[in-house]
């Protein structure tokens, strides 16, 4: 792993893609006995979830369906503060177990508004699991059930997270160069 330049900014290694897979085969085990015989929907949140949710439900063993809808909290390196609802959803969520898939938690907008909508559809549990999470900047009270990795609160990419667009790709995770 070297140093990666996007746009303005460099970023240094911080989390391997060992380190990753090992952490999501943590979390699969958990959801995996969680949710034996219950058929959850996952729900990944685009965009940066999609390799997240594609690595954690190929570990998960049992009947499963897999959603995705698409939220948008972030302008470069920093949150806005507002969610925006931008692809909804199509599936039918009553009665449903549903694991919300996320990339990244940090001061927890975008769960709150994603269980403030969600809820409306009366689903038979509701609970979210999360690549990394930044304990020091979450605000919420919404529990975070499956944790794969706790960060700080350093901006990072890779593995699904990105800077304006670049850096999804990145098998690794990088951490910003101050």
């Amino acid at each position: 792993m070297n140093i990666v330049k996007l746009h303005d900014k460099s970023f240094r290694p911080f989390i391997s893609s060992k380190e990753i897979d090992k952490a999501i085969k943590n979390v699969a085990i958990k959801i995996q006995k969680d949710y034996e015989n219950k058929k959850p929907l996952f729900l990944g949140i685009l965009n940066g979830s999609f390799l997240f949710t594609a690595d954690l439900v190929r570990e998960f063993d049992g009947d499963c369906e897999v959603s995705f809808l698409r939220m948008a909290s972030y302008e470069g390196t920093a949150t806005t503060g507002t969610v925006n609802t931008i692809m909804g959803l199509k599936e039918s969520l009553k009665d449903r177990h549903v694991i919300i898939i996320e990339d990244i938690v940090d001061t927890g907008n975008t769960v709150e508004k994603l269980f403030e909508e969600l809820e409306k559809e009366k689903p038979a549990s509701l609970k979210i699991a999360t690549l990394l999470y930044k304990p020091k900047a979450y605000t919420k009270q919404i529990p975070i059930d499956y944790v794969a990795k706790e960060v700080g609160n350093e901006f990072l990419v890779g593995y699904g997270l990105d800077y304006d667009g670049l850096g999804r790709n990145l098998k690794d995770i990088y951490i910003i160069n101050e």
